[in-house]
């Protein structure tokens, strides 16, 4: 009988912990228009105490291949979101300007306005909720 408890215990737990980890929604973001195979795409998922300022609570670094790349973050809570992504065809780990500020490496963020200068929290976000979402993002 004391076994059948601890068993019993024990795959109650591990349906507990189960369920835990997968806890929130699925986001899968599909990057179009990826011009060659040079280095690698580092993309993130930002909120806005890390937009611009802090490493992001999602990051993904795929090798470059032309044409479409796909991403998927699992366990996504419900919220307002952004998502940047670079081409970092040097491999550098980081974008690269040229001496006018503009950047030489193609990017793409989420949100609709393409903003003059660097983008705020605001002109990308984009609200998550309680069902799995698709991204589309084009370089």
């Amino acid at each position: 009988m004391k076994k059948l408890l601890f068993t019993l215990t024990v795959l109650a737990m591990s349906f507990t912990m189960n369920a835990q980890e997968n806890d929130g929604i699925t986001l899968t973001v599909i990057i179009e228009n990826v011009l060659n195979n040079d280095g690698h795409i580092l993309s993130g998922l930002h909120n806005e105490n890390t937009f611009m300022k802090a490493e992001a609570i999602k990051t993904s670094k795929d090798k470059a291949e032309t044409g479409e790349l796909i991403i998927t973050f699992e366990n996504i809570q419900p919220g307002d979101y952004a998502f940047s992504v670079l081409h970092d065809a040097n491999d550098n780990n980081r974008m690269d300007f040229a001496n006018n500020g503009m950047p030489t490496e193609d990017y793409a963020m989420s949100g609709s306005s393409m903003p003059m200068g660097p983008p705020t929290f605001s002109d990308a976000k984009f609200l998550i909720g309680e069902e799995d979402m698709e991204l589309t993002l084009r370089f």
